[in-house]
């Protein structure tokens, strides 16, 4: 039997950020935000970052994004949604001004290349579609349970919600589930230099 591999799972190093203060200001913003379920079912997103003056940006598609998937019997990959161009998400939107995200973005900024950045929530017992995306994804996991596993082609892998952040190689097919009875939610930057390559 082949060795289990982690290769598509990178836990970046000396960079960890207060997960108390995380789940605080989520709160906080839950309680001036709704998560928005942009048309995927158990889903839900909030933006941290927009195109300049752009409200349009932090809206339906452009909240999900392009993305492949196998959809039926056929085994044909298809894709879905639009492009976005990742590297123009470059405002904090305003209700996160005063929160530690605003922090967590500007290290995150200063460290990586970014485009959205966004908390996504997955709701208890439920899983997304086998897909991949454009680019990799940076993921702090914010509140989370030992039923949620991300899984990378045929690796099954628990991000504990403690700070730390992973860089996950979506550009391979994955999905995300939440086999918990509470809902998920990560912190999750597209990620525009591959660390994979």
């Amino acid at each position: 039997m082949a060795e289990m591999s982690f290769d598509d799972f990178y836990k970046v190093p000396d960079l960890k950020f207060d997960i108390h203060k995380l789940k605080n200001d989520l709160d906080k913003i839950l309680e001036r935000k709704k998560f928005k379920s942009p048309g995927v079912t158990h889903f839900g997103a909030i933006s941290l970052n927009r195109v300049p003056n752009d409200q349009s940006s932090v809206e339906g598609s452009n909240v999900r994004g392009k993305y492949w998937t196998i959809a039926d019997e056929t085994g044909k990959e298809v894709s879905r949604d639009i492009d976005i161009d990742e590297s123009k998400y470059t405002e904090l939107v305003p209700e996160f001004e005063d929160t530690y995200f605003k922090e967590v973005y500007e290290t995150l900024k200063n460290k990586f290349k970014l485009g959205r950045v966004r908390l996504l929530l997955k709701e208890p017992r439920s899983t997304l579609s086998w897909h991949k995306d454009p680019e990799p994804r940076l993921h702090i996991p914010i509140v989370t349970n030992k039923g949620c596993m991300m899984v990378i082609e045929n690796v099954a892998k628990h991000m504990p919600a403690d700070g730390t952040a992973t860089i996950t190689n979506n550009k391979k097919f994955h999905n995300f589930f939440n086999g918990g009875e509470q809902a998920r939610v990560h912190l999750v930057a597209c990620v525009l230099e591959d660390p994979f390559n």
